[in-house]
């Protein structure tokens, strides 16, 4: 797929887990971090979600040169709309 795909997460998250068995199944690549381990991506998470550390958060970047987006708990259709699939 075209674009870069980020994903904000905890080791804890179901829904990080279920986003990210999704992606791999569809073949989308994605780097992950993990905001308990990285205190800037914790504020990143914030910053983009009224202040509360919602996980998971994607970030994607379209490769045609649109706008990136910040989805707080997306479903793989709005990952794959993001991206321009």
């Amino acid at each position: 797929m075209a674009g870069t795909v980020t994903m904000y997460s905890t080791t804890w998250c179901g829904y990080c887990r279920r986003l990210k068995g999704q992606m791999d199944r569809e073949g989308i690549a994605y780097t992950e971090i993990n905001i308990e381990h990285d205190p800037d991506s914790a504020k990143f998470v914030e910053s983009v979600n009224n202040g509360n550390q919602l996980v998971p958060t994607v970030v994607v970047v379209p490769k045609q040169g649109g706008e990136s987006v910040a989805m707080p708990n997306p479903s793989l259709a709005q990952v794959k709309t993001a991206l321009g699939a």
